[in-house]
């Protein structure tokens, strides 16, 4: 192995093998304690430090970094104390995570380096979003994210790479090319000589180096991170190592040709390191000597500190705290407290393009993605204009790649900018599915870091679209503990939630009704207010019976209203489907004692279910009859309007109705 320290002096080199040495002699420890069931799980990194620290020494510390299971050199390079860390791989309570995530599923704002999800590939993308904030802002920076080899084989490695090199944003991806992802063998994964040649698909630059040469991986991301500033350019580096330990200890090696351990062995980055030194007379056998013994002392005294757990009672309510970011103090009115507004007549899309234009507006740093939002102006028209208002580089075209740009609305949030990523019709949800409901719902709880993103979801039937563009998929996400999901049923609560939704620190998940974009309209305040998300709304306060509705839904329970005079109805919008407003479900109940609950969405599943089975928990006493639902058919929606009308939950909201007041 050669080593080219070009302008480090004899002081960097002894920092770069104290930073070598480090990991390699805190994972031989782990492993002891492994044994000794002290912690419960590793996945260790012994034979590829190299790349996880010369990658950390490179780069900034204020610089985000994307590690992975195998990068404890990340986490050490950055100083995240050794006390602190091993509370985390404890399971302890005052660990990173409070207990909640094992190993290296966590991250810290303060070392700017971002916690993994086991999906893997999803992390590229956050870079992406890092990246971009950078460029916003003019500073030079540049973010970093790690895969191996196996997760090359993801779309969301692909779909990162694309948007980095379309976009021209700074950012370097490192593979980490182990030969094994688990126990499948490169020569299983993928067909080209090297996954470095993935690069030029992409239109950007790559170089393939040895991942066990720490001056070499120095060097190569130093200046690497220089082109990337300075070109504004991405960055592909594939870096030959192995790991000489199992996938995680459980999963042992018997998978592996033992000539390839005594081939790597030979390799070993440390080793090879420490020769170089003493050859060069950097350092001297003493000297090497005594910094292990530095380091064993260090580690031991650390440990001493953390060996027993804090004791603690497990409290429901600290749990469901933690599962959403505090609301931050706003001076933005409520739709209720304005006094004698200045009104327009709106319809539903222009108040909802309101609310966004005036947010851009409050928010100089937010950032729309979507596809064909630019000069196209969206689908839909929404984003009609906005271009030539806030420039392409805050109203940006994206390709086709949904949970890329989820992951960068991701990325954006950690530097705390806010963005609006629109899916263009929310069917196409599903292929950004994992963003949303592992990173976005989740990164809160796991390790304290806010999500501040709007996903615009234009949803719904009724504009003959057939089954993958109108299909009603809100009780999806209803279920992820983390995400807020909003759904307006009229033009001035459509402006609101949309300001409470870009003024709160959660992901919130938007719901909008195509069919209503042009066919609804009402009188909306010219001021900027907010609907506060979790209130429903009564729209009227009847004696026969109740609807719980939302969106939709509401339109047709009011031409209900409208069309039987006789027929006196509360109807409750809900507005809000996460978090659900209990207590206005309570008092719509208490009204008429006969509830029916209708909503678009299949029957089977649909957020129906759970309010009925909430009302019946908690209500019983106030039912004068069975609860009802009225919804959807449990098909796909179909194209031809005949049968997309008869598939509608309105089609039975008649026959329904007249069951409920009969009984």
């Amino acid at each position: 192995m050669e080593y080219q320290p070009g302008n480090l002096d004899n002081q960097q080199l002894l920092h770069f093998y104290r930073s070598l040495l480090l990991p390699r002699m805190i994972e031989e420890k782990m492993l002891v304690l492994l044994r000794q069931g002290k912690i419960s799980k590793w996945f260790s990194g012994i034979g590829q430090e190299a790349i996880s620290v010369g990658a950390t020494l490179a780069m900034d510390q204020d610089e985000w970094i994307m590690p992975l299971h195998r990068n404890l050199g990340v986490f050490t390079v950055r100083d995240m104390p050794l006390t602190e860390l091993f509370k985390q791989w404890q399971g302890d309570i005052t660990g990173y995570s409070k207990a909640r995530e094992r190993s290296f599923h966590f991250g810290s704002k303060a070392h700017h380096v971002c916690g993994m999800i086991s999906h893997l590939g999803p992390q590229l993308a956050l870079a992406d979003g890092v990246a971009l904030a950078y460029q916003q802002r003019g500073q030079q920076k540049a973010s970093l994210a790690f895969t191996g080899d196996g997760g090359t084989s993801e779309g969301d490695f692909h779909e990162a790479l694309n948007v980095a090199a379309v976009w021209g944003l700074p950012v370097i991806f490192i593979i980490e090319n182990n030969g094994y992802g688990l126990s499948t063998p490169t020569n299983e994964q993928y067909k080209c000589e090297h996954l470095v040649d993935r690069a030029k698909g992409y239109g950007i630059e790559g170089v393939r180096i040895d991942g066990n040469n720490i001056i070499e991986v120095y060097n190569t991301i130093k200046g690497v991170r220089d082109y990337c500033i300075q070109h504004q350019k991405p960055y592909l580096i594939e870096c030959d190592t192995f790991r000489m330990r199992g996938h995680e200890e459980a999963s042992g090696v018997k998978y592996v040709p033992k000539e390839l351990f005594e081939l790597w062995a030979q390799k070993d980055p440390i080793k090879n390191f420490e020769d170089y030194l003493l050859s060069t007379q950097v350092l001297s056998a003493e000297e090497a000597t005594q910094i292990r013994a530095t380091i064993k002392e260090q580690i031991d005294a650390d440990l001493r500190q953390v060996m027993e757990t804090t004791p603690f009672v497990p409290s429901v309510e600290s749990e469901m705290e933690d599962v959403f970011a505090p609301l931050i103090e706003n001076d933005i009115p409520t739709l209720d407290s304005l006094v004698q507004p200045v009104v327009q007549h709106k319809r539903f899309i222009e108040s909802i393009s309101d609310a966004m234009r005036a947010s851009m507006h409050r928010y100089p740093e937010m950032i729309i993605m979507g596809q064909d939002i630019a000069e196209y102006g969206g689908a839909f028209k929404m984003t009609e204009g906005f271009v030539n208002e806030f420039g392409k580089q805050r109203i940006r075209n994206t390709p086709i790649c949904e949970s890329a740009i989820v992951g960068a609305a991701l990325g954006l949030s950690l530097e705390g900018i806010k963005s609006v990523m629109e899916m263009q019709f929310a069917d196409f949800v599903s292929v950004g599915f994992n963003q949303i409901v592992n990173n976005l719902a989740k990164i809160h709880y796991r390790w304290g870091q806010n999500a501040d993103v709007v996903v615009r979801m234009p949803t719904g039937a009724g504009v003959g679209a057939g089954p993958f563009h109108s299909q009603s998929n809100e009780a999806w996400f209803t279920h992820v503990p983390g995400l807020k999901v909003v759904y307006p049923s009229n033009p001035a609560d459509a402006k609101g939630l949309m300001i409470a939704a870009l003024a709160d620190p959660n992901p919130v998940l938007y719901f909008e009704h195509k069919a209503m974009y042009r066919s609804v309209e009402g009188e909306v305040p010219d001021a900027y207010y907010q609907v506060p998300i979790g209130k429903a709304n009564f729209i009227s306060k009847g004696s026969d019976a109740t609807i719980i509705t939302y969106g939709m839904g509401v339109q047709w329970a009011k031409k209900y209203q409208t069309e039987n005079t006789d027929t006196s109805l509360t109807i409750l919008d809900l507005r809000s489907l996460a978090p659900l407003d209990y207590e206005a479900i309570a008092a719509a109940v208490a009204t008429t004692g006969k509830v029916l609950i209708l909503h678009e969405d299949n029957l089977t599943g649909g957020i129906g279910g759970e309010i009925s089975a909430w009302i019946a928990e908690h209500c019983f006493t106030q039912l004068d009859a069975p609860i009802l639902r009225c919804a959807s058919l449990d098909t796909p929606i179909p194209f031809n309007t005949v049968l997309e009308k008869q598939y509608l939950a309105n089609s039975r909201l008649h026959e329904a109705m007249q069951k409920l007041i009969s009984y």
